[in-house]
């Protein structure tokens, strides 16, 4: 199924030196990823030394903090450039599991879809999985919103494990936004327009110390940000507003 098919997995990493090594070895045990790509956001701790030490990567450090949004820019232009046909995003805090990457990678190398998410809401284990109650009901909310908004039935708009393909990656104006948090919620709205279905897979989850998570003030920051992307998703299709982002017309 992903002969001839080159799949890199991009880790934006940020003070993840105590669970890097331990993603690293699972995301490789499922012996289909050619390539990974980890690129270091300015952390204080021992994760560049770590990832410049792992075999078949990439270790890639800024020199200053360039928020989620910035990280996620460069991992995937390292990514395209290592000439990836598929590009798995796992955060190497291990909140995800790496086990679902062959099942992410194969309806992408199939053709079916040119984006998968793993979702933490599909089979109600988020809470299970230690999600804090405040942020299951702000992330169930604010999803209902956006699905009205774009007209999708996505579960989750917030989950940090996505596939793509390079085709859908190279179409995106990623370098229009943001370089923070929000940046994950304006590259679906952009796949979105661009007339894509994006699929979901249940994805157990794990919430322990070390794992990363925003706290209350930043993901307050990040809804509003996402209704912000909403209102120019819906002025744009309505012609009533120009967008950066919204420039080219929706495939029906």
């Amino acid at each position: 199924m992903f002969k001839g098919k080159r799949i890199v997995v991009v880790m934006p990493a940020y003070n993840a030196a105590e669970t890097l090594q331990r993603t690293y070895d699972e995301v490789m045990a499922q012996e289909i990823v050619d390539h990974v790509v980890v690129v270091d956001d300015a952390s204080r701790d021992a994760t560049l030394e770590l990832a410049r030490t792992l075999p078949n990567a990439t270790a890639h450090g800024h020199e200053a903090n360039r928020g989620y949004g910035g990280n996620q820019k460069t991992c995937y232009r390292l990514a395209l450039e290592a000439g990836a046909d598929i590009v798995i995003m796992v955060h190497p805090d291990y909140q995800y599991t790496p086990q679902l990457i062959p099942a992410m990678a194969a309806l992408i190398a199939n053709g079916t879809y040119n984006c998968v998410l793993g979702s933490r809401l599909l089979g109600g284990g988020a809470l299970k999985g230690g999600m804090p109650l405040w942020k299951y009901i702000a992330n169930r909310g604010l999803t209902f919103a956006l699905n009205v908004v774009y007209g999708a039935k996505l579960s989750e708009y917030h989950t940090g494990y996505r596939a793509f393909s390079r085709e859908l990656l190279e179409a995106l104006p990623l370098e229009e936004n943001s370089d923070d948090f929000v940046f994950d919620n304006q590259i679906l709205a952009e796949i979105i327009w661009q007339g894509e279905t994006i699929a979901e897979i249940t994805c157990p989850t794990l919430y322990f110390p070390e794992a990363s998570s925003i706290n209350f003030k930043r993901s307050v920051d990040y809804g509003f940000g996402c209704l912000a992307t909403a209102c120019e998703y819906r002025l744009a299709s309505w012609g009533l507003a120009k967008s950066r982002r919204f420039v080219t017309k929706q495939r029906v």
